[in-house]
């Protein structure tokens, strides 16, 4: 059997262990560790086992997501969320569709200092959604509208994703920041076409709310004010080399930590929480890059990656068309397993195939977040549809019916990307050269 035939035998074994239950981080260095000791020796496969787990977790670079996700859960734990919806509410709620723009608009700036999909639909499905519902918005709308904004995460900085996808390719953090922000403002704008368009449509599904004088708005926008502040020093001091990825990480935690203490809205037991949570959700990538590492060095030595990849370039086919196949594999698999997860699983076989086709690797980033933006709310592992329908004891059926005007907004933006390349590259491309 040869070495290419052996590999993809591991990873049909790897999918076979995942369905049997297993999480995939333990999946990954199972599989990695006794396909490498069939390419090498068995003791060659314990010492890369322990050498790969022990550079994940003594790696200073990674600490960058213990820290980032501590930011976001500590902005989620003492109500920030809440303040920018009725903030953002104050100014468009009287308008047709008013509240779920100002969803759109809360989460968007909510995103900012939080990188976490789950933690946004959760917050809005609590917050967003029962003001909706006393205003009479129909729950396919007020439902769609949180489970599909809660995704631009993944392009909005500081995203979890974007420093995952970093760390594992070796690219810049801040190039990757500063990629996600022009295609994450271009979603969020075509989040609120979709709303305007529908209110269009049916008006009924979403009936105008109070008009608020200016003196009731402005008392909202210091709310505004501090998370932006913290945003721009946070990135700003990240792509101006004054801080590392992790210092930058540190100081956005530590920032929003005093800020919501000196509002006192956030106790001790919301502290405790926050870094319960963030130790826990720190850990799971950990153990999951861990484990792609094993994985990764295990299919490095099948090459895998150097067969696709000349594979790909004997085709008679674009490598755009090839591309598109490797984009509908993560759409696929971000569709069954966890986004960070797949990602994990597939970036290192795939990384290599795009590079040798001769596409911008920053670009590819923007590509797959959006890619995996999109699994996120399709069947059968819709996690933020399953967020949203758990919390708000809907049916599946009506948050899917929900989210689908919003899919076709992600697909636009999916395929702006692929027309203007530029829309990612040109931001990094001017500031990082």
């Amino acid at each position: 059997m040869t070495d290419v035939a052996t590999g993809v035998l591991a990873l049909a074994a790897l999918l076979v262990l995942f369905l049997s239950g297993i999480e995939l981080a333990f999946a990954m260095t199972i599989i990695g560790f006794l396909f490498f000791a069939w390419f090498r020796s068995f003791d060659a496969a314990l010492n890369l086992m322990a050498k790969d787990y022990f550079d994940t977790f003594t790696s200073y670079g990674f600490t960058v997501i213990p820290l980032f996700v501590l930011m976001g859960q500590i902005a989620y734990n003492s109500g920030m969320a809440e303040k920018l919806y009725r903030t953002a509410r104050g100014f468009v709620g009287h308008v047709p569709g008013g509240l779920a723009l100002a969803t759109v608009v809360g989460a968007t700036i909510f995103k900012s200092i939080s990188g976490s999909t789950l933690a946004t639909a959760a917050t809005f499905s609590s917050v967003a959604i029962p003001e909706m519902d006393k205003y009479g918005y129909g729950r396919k709308l007020s439902t769609g509208v949180v489970a599909s904004v809660g995704t631009i995460g993944m392009l909005i900085p500081p995203s979890g994703n974007l420093i995952i996808f970093a760390m594992i390719t070796e690219q810049s953090v801040g190039k990757l920041f500063l990629a996600g922000i022009v295609p994450g403002v271009i979603i969020a704008f075509l989040f609120l076409v979709v709303v305007v368009g529908w209110c269009r449509v049916d008006p009924a599904i979403a009936p105008r709310g109070p008009r608020l004088d200016w003196g009731a708005r402005m008392k909202g926008v210091p709310s505004v004010i501090w998370p932006a502040l913290i945003f721009v020093v946070v990135i700003g001091g990240l792509l101006a080399g004054v801080f590392t990825p992790t210092e930058a990480g540190a100081v956005g935690s530590i920032a929003v930590l005093v800020l919501t203490f000196a509002n006192g809205d956030l106790g001790s037991k919301d502290f405790v929480r926050s870094v319960s949570e963030s130790l826990r959700m720190g850990c799971m990538v950990l153990m999951l890059i861990a484990g792609s590492a094993v994985l990764g060095h295990m299919v490095a030595m099948s090459k895998i990656p150097m067969a696709v990849a000349a594979w790909t370039q004997g085709l008679a086919i674009p490598p755009l068309v090839v591309l598109g196949m490797i984009v509908l594999i993560y759409l696929i698999g971000g569709s069954f397993i966890d986004d960070i997860a797949f990602m994990i699983l597939a970036t290192p076989i795939f990384y290599p195939v795009v590079l040798q086709l001769g596409f911008d690797p920053v670009w590819f980033a923007m590509v797959i977040a959006v890619t995996l933006m999109i699994g996120v709310i399709v069947p059968p592992v819709a996690i933020a549809v399953f967020i949203v329908k758990n919390i708000t004891k809907e049916s599946a059926g009506v948050v899917y019916r929900g989210v689908a005007p919003f899919l076709i907004a992600l697909l636009i933006g999916l395929g702006l990307l692929f027309a203007f390349p530029g829309i990612a590259t040109w931001l990094p491309g001017m500031l990082m050269p």
